[in-house]
């Protein structure tokens, strides 16, 4: 019955961000239940910072999909679906996050390294969606990931300086906001590395799997979070045998 009753603001809240997103045509109807059952299994391992992460990764990404949206579409490089996300784009973007959520959970003891772990997951995804989706806008140079030559701006794994550097900051914003709810240590660069790795990950993706078809760009947005959370693991990790 306790713990019943612990969940009963959670689900409020979670059923106000579902609606705000379904009537703000953020979410499709699929995509809204999808993102409510993540959000339920992050906040059972990770609490209300898990939770703050991931509206802090939707707001992110939401932002930077809305900004300058007319000269993305005039370019051709606007989101399909008038922007809305899909059931798979959410479990591509925070369905490592759930899964960590869940494991978290049920194995209090992983609960610690599982919380790093979903924020460099997020910290990926959010690397990833603000290089993509402001380096389209603001980048100067685009080339692809693995030649270094100029590319077609807007194709898989081609990348911007700009949009590298705008995705980090996006990661190092969650980072901050993590250190100022969780406390100081090493996870204030671990995460923006996280990120960052996450996000070349993707590109590199991009670049070759995705490019000859073998990869859908869901896929390769679920294997950038992974890469993010796996890259924080292998740092706690290597911080215990040091």
């Amino acid at each position: 019955m306790t713990v019943l009753f612990q969940l009963v603001p959670v689900l409020v809240l979670l059923g106000l961000g579902m609606g705000y997103s379904y009537r703000a045509r953020k979410l499709t109807g699929a995509a809204v239940w999808t993102g409510g059952a993540v959000g339920l299994l992050i906040f059972l391992g990770a609490g209300y910072l898990g939770l703050g992460l991931l509206a802090l990764f939707f707001a992110l990404g939401t932002a930077a999909s809305a900004w300058r949206v007319a000269d993305k579409r005039r370019l051709g490089l606007a989101e399909e679906n008038r922007g809305r996300r899909t059931a798979g784009q959410v479990l591509a973007n925070a369905g490592v996050a759930g899964l960590l959520g869940l494991l978290s959970w049920l194995f209090p003891q992983f609960s610690a390294l599982g919380l790093l772990m979903l924020a460099g997951s997020f910290a990926a995804a959010t690397a990833d969606t603000l290089a993509s989706e402001l380096g389209n806008v603001y980048g100067t140079r685009y080339v692809n990931i693995l030649t270094f030559r100029p590319d077609t701006r807007g194709e898989n794994g081609v990348v911007s300086l700009e949009g590298t550097a705008l995705g980090a900051a996006g990661s190092v914003v969650l980072a901050a906001i993590y250190c100022l709810t969780a406390g100081y240590g090493p996870w204030l660069w671990w995460l923006p590395l996280a990120g960052t790795v996450g996000n070349l990950t993707d590109s590199v993706l991009g670049a070759t799997l995705e490019r000859r078809g073998i990869l859908s760009n869901n896929v390769v947005n679920l294997l950038n979070t992974l890469a993010g959370a796996g890259t924080v693991a292998a740092l706690w990790f290597g911080r215990a045998l040091l």
